[in-house]
């Protein structure tokens, strides 16, 4: 007897029910210069498009419009490094709730500014000494709120994953898929969705070298934490993978391949000058692989998920800048 998966092919489906007319079927970009460099079909789901800027809003209104009317009322609280901290207090306020959000000091001012902009209370805390999940729940359990976290829950890996579903709709059965990895919630929800439409796609994580905690733990077969990343990807700056996106993880990814900080540059100036779109580092280190060969056997048709876009224009600059 086998249990029951955690998040399955029918939750995605019920995910993108609820979001129909609320998020963005965000566009699949193509690019002869692209599918040249790689030495395939690719094509790249641009979730940088998403509303707030990018994949997290799936699955944080996936999550927040199931809460019951009394809880709503409460509101919610979360923690994020900045796009679910937007994604959150969007959901809520669209919902008519309010949120508190647990943000690092060190959070790129546009991603605070937005998630204040939604109508969100922001607390702060050092990223290097701080615990942003215990701070998150005493806060929840102090005022009567509810927990959305930014990835360890089902409903919003469930909401994650309607990404790669309408890619795959769109274009049919994909050899390949890349994902960024941060705490792992959307390559969860990825893997489930590909896998559940098609049981020979390939699975391919993507990290930066300094945030390798996923790639060690599934060579370890458990978690494994890793210092705080220094990386400029500051949404896959993860210690180590959660609970139960790893459950997930463990056993739908194939691969995780790492790119270094100067592979995303290349990457995100790539996306600017050849397919003028623009990214940020978490949302361009899928393309990075692609484009530096860090990904053993190449086949024919490649989906690549660009998982956000917000960056400001002096950030942008420092980082792709000549």
């Amino acid at each position: 007897m086998t249990s029951t998966p955690p998040v399955t092919l029918d939750d995605v489906r019920d995910a993108a029910a609820r979001l129909k007319g609320v998020a963005h079927r965000t566009p699949v970009l193509r690019s002869r210069t692209l599918d040249a460099r790689v030495g395939a079909e690719v094509f790249l789901k641009c979730e940088n498009h998403q509303r707030i800027g990018a994949f997290k809003f799936r699955g944080a209104y996936n999550a927040v419009s199931r809460l019951a009317p009394e809880q709503l009322a409460k509101g919610i609280a979360s923690f994020s490094s900045g796009n679910h901290a937007q994604a959150a207090a969007l959901a809520a306020r669209e919902l008519g709730s309010s949120a508190v959000i647990v943000m690092p000091e060190d959070t790129p001012r546009s991603k605070r500014a937005a998630a204040e902009g939604y109508g969100a209370e922001i607390v702060t805390y050092d990223r290097y000494t701080g615990d942003r999940e215990a701070i998150g729940k005493a806060l929840a359990e102090e005022r009567g709120l509810a927990l959305i976290p930014p990835y360890e829950h089902p409903h919003v890996i469930a909401g994650q994953g309607t990404a790669a579903l309408e890619l795959i709709e769109e274009v049919g059965e994909l050899d390949l898929l890349l994902v960024p990895v941060g705490g792992g919630g959307l390559i969860a929800g990825s893997a489930t969705a590909a896998k559940g439409l098609n049981g020979g796609i390939r699975v391919v994580g993507v990290e930066p070298e300094a945030g390798d905690d996923t790639k060690r733990s599934l060579a370890a077969g458990h978690r494994v934490t890793i210092p705080v990343p220094r990386t400029i990807a500051d949404g896959q700056a993860a210690e180590i993978p959660g609970e139960l996106t790893f459950s997930i993880n463990k056993r739908l990814v194939d691969d995780i391949a790492l790119v270094s900080d100067d592979d995303i540059r290349d990457a995100m100036r790539f996306a600017f000058e050849r397919l003028k779109t623009v990214v940020e580092p978490s949302g361009a280190s899928a393309l990075a692989a692609a484009l530096s060969g860090r990904v053993d056997r190449v086949p024919p048709r490649v989906g690549i998920i660009l998982s956000g876009g917000n960056i400001d224009a002096a950030r942008f600059a420092e980082l792709c800048g000549s």
